[in-house]
């Protein structure tokens, strides 16, 4: 397949990302037929109860274990994690009744320290001096629109998760090159986040441990390319490196930085080029994020997580 050759942008700055979450249905009461999963969700919850008694709050909490999917190997790791949760849920709460510009909502993280949300979820704290000025050239502010979304446009890739893997550079840059691609062509594309993950340590970037899409990119441009997600498929652990060239799909000629925190340059972007990689340090309180514009008083430079901002 030949390359496409795109020139896409790369910045540092501070966004919001949000992720989504489905649930499954279960069989009708009246249906004599119970599926194993079903039947194991069951257990789950009964464990759950019986470390923690049957009040109201247990049983929230053992449906939310349910939900999600959640494993705990002992009685005390139940009680602990319900601890947790508990505190997860009077944060969520609180915080909705100040009536902010977005809400916080369950989910599942809600049974996780930020300790543990930082070690399985969040890369190491990276400084991109690349962003301290950047190098992106200001487009006509008269055309910028009141707003943007480029899904409304069908050139956002639909949301992948990262697993237990701080891989999430990966994905920022793989989600700004399918947006560039499918801008380009008319067609989508699913790019390999393992890719990155296993092949562009020699760029300062370090798989599961962190890294920054600026890096990736450059490591793409170098390389020669990136192949999809089919041929070089996502494990979210740091693997060897097997690329192959005639497997590339999308080449990178050149990639642009916004200067760190410099949001009419982010507008400019997003408002009239395409959607654009963003890192960002995030904070405890980010973590339970379900909607609106998240705002905070603490402005860090040191980020620690990557997202496309659409």
């Amino acid at each position: 397949m030949a390359h496409a050759r795109i020139l896409l942008l790369a910045l540092a700055a501070l966004a919001t990302a949000t992720v989504a979450v489905a649930s499954s249905s279960s069989f009708a009461v009246s249906n004599p037929i119970r599926p194993v999963t079903e039947r194991a969700a069951s257990t789950l919850e009964s464990t759950v109860l019986a470390a923690l008694g049957r009040t109201r709050h247990a049983l929230r909490f053992a449906r939310f274990a349910v939900r999600y999917g959640k494993s705990y190997e002992s009685a005390a790791e139940v009680r602990r994690r319900f601890r947790i949760f508990s505190e997860s849920l009077e944060e969520v709460r609180s915080t909705n009744r100040k009536g902010l510009s977005y809400r916080l909502g369950i989910n599942r993280f809600s049974d996780m320290s930020w300790e543990e949300f930082q070690a399985t979820r969040l890369g190491a704290a990276q400084t991109c001096s690349a962003t301290l000025a950047g190098n992106h050239l200001m487009r006509d502010a008269a055309a910028l629109p009141e707003t943007k979304d480029w899904r409304e446009d069908g050139i956002v890739s639909p949301v992948k998760d990262q697993s237990h893997c701080g891989s999430c550079w990966t994905f920022s840059t793989t989600g700004a090159l399918e947006a560039a691609y499918t801008q380009a062509t008319g067609k989508n594309i699913s790019l390999s986040e393992q890719q990155l993950v296993d092949c562009a340590g020699g760029f300062n970037n370090f798989g599961c441990s962190g890294g920054l899409p600026s890096q990736a990119f450059e490591y793409i441009k170098y390389n020669g390319g990136i192949d999809t997600e089919e041929s070089y498929p996502y494990k979210g652990v740091n693997g060897v490196c097997h690329y192959k060239a005639e497997n590339a799909v999308v080449q990178v000629l050149d990639s642009v930085n916004i200067t760190l925190n410099a949001e009419d340059e982010l507008k400019n972007a997003v408002g009239l080029v395409r959607p654009v990689s963003v890192a960002f340090e995030v904070i405890n309180g980010f973590r339970q994020y379900k909607s609106g514009v998240y705002s905070s008083d603490h402005c860090g430079t040191t980020p620690d997580v990557s997202t496309t901002k659409p």
